[in-house]
């Protein structure tokens, strides 16, 4: 059985057959409107400040001919739903991180981050130019999807903790939250890893059934309010260097629509990767200085963890090796960053090396 039929037979499947004159975009006098769920709750930064660009970018570019009604988490399916939500039919489409969707495929982790993988900057080098786009429509169809990227968050924190993370021995055992292919990594070093949606995290770590997370950077922690129940903060993490947003909508829904409105689509998820990542960069470091004056310890993984790290990562990419559409994406992907690394360290890299050098700070 395929894994549309399967949708179709399971108990979501049936709400959304159930639903479907409800999810069908509405078409009025030449308007049509589709319906996106999003991973977010509302005005969460950075993440649903990119659900909402790209909503209003479309409107805007459409003069209101094809609209997008967003949902948040719980308005019409949970956070970690909203794939299955759209390959069904119940929802048009949707807003979110692909690598919370391993369970469907390994390769989507790709779209995200994938432990010591691409920066911000690699990862759109790979998708728009070096065949991550064709491979992201190839695994979406699998599934019913029309996939894009939509927003990146730039490279994300090691995390929040209750104590220092002196030795690898120190992840023996802690709760702590991380999606995608590096919460199997910390798994591998003997960590609890949950993966909780990003709506419950203070609460989680406020009531100690979590000893650290990972959420974003220090524009979206600050908002967040971590700093308020957790003081050590590692500014560097393997696990996400450059974290891409997706969105996915429905093929069926894709191809109903006009090529204006697939041009409008595609350009405005390409004007809130950019936007987002300038968004995130821009406020990072005024954030971080804030989360220092309220008491908060940055600092760094020693080397031996960052080895540890890289031995664990080695492994559970290896383990994915037997799917061949997995092991396609991870060439292509590795192929383009080898690619791309080799001149931004020449040029970019020894630039900003020089500049510190030079003037400091």
């Amino acid at each position: 059985m395929d894994r549309r039929s399967f949708l179709k037979t399971s108990a979501l499947g049936g709400s959304a057959v159930a639903a479907t004159a409800l999810a069908a975009p509405a078409v009025a006098q030449g308007k049509r409107q589709l319906t996106m769920v999003t991973s977010w709750p509302r005005g969460f930064a950075v993440l649903d400040d990119a659900a909402t660009y790209f909503n209003e970018a479309v409107n805007a570019m459409s003069g209101g001919d094809l609209t997008i009604d967003k949902k948040a988490p719980g308005e019409l399916v949970g956070a970690f739903e909203v794939f299955d939500a759209v390959s069904s039919g119940q929802a048009d489409l949707y807003h979110s991180a692909d690598y919370y969707f391993i369970g469907q495929h390994p390769a989507y982790a790709y779209y995200t981050a994938v432990p010591f993988g691409a920066t911000a900057q690699e990862l759109t080098n790979w998708y728009y130019h070096g065949g991550g786009q064709d491979l992201h429509d190839e695994l979406g169809s699998i599934f019913g999807l029309k996939s894009f990227q939509c927003g990146n968050s730039g490279s994300q924190s090691g995390g929040w903790f209750r104590k220092e993370i002196n030795s690898a021995a120190d992840l023996q055992g802690l709760r702590f939250r991380m999606p995608g292919l590096g919460g199997k990594v910390l798994g591998e070093l003997g960590a609890s890893v949950q993966n909780i949606p990003g709506g419950e995290l203070y609460q989680a770590l406020s009531s100690g059934a979590l000893d650290g997370l990972e959420w974003v950077g220090p524009f979206a922690d600050e908002r967040a309010g971590f700093q308020e129940v957790a003081k050590i903060y590692y500014t560097a993490g393997f696990h996400e260097p450059g974290s891409g947003l997706s969105c996915g909508m429905n093929l069926e829904v894709w191809e109903s629509l006009s090529d204006q409105h697939k041009a409008i689509i595609d350009n405005a998820t390409k004007a809130t990767t950019a936007y987002q990542l300038s968004q995130t960069l821009a406020n990072n470091g005024a954030a971080l200085e804030r989360l220092q004056a309220q008491g908060v310890k940055t600092l760094q993984f020693p080397d031996d963890v960052w080895d540890a790290y890289g031995a664990a990562s080695k492994k559970v990419m290896d383990e994915n090796m037997g799917d061949e559409l997995f092991a396609r994406t991870r060439e292509s992907f590795e192929t383009s960053l080898a690619s791309s690394a080799s001149w931004i360290q020449k040029s970019d890299g020894y630039y900003v090396e020089q500049r510190t050098r030079v003037l400091g700070g």
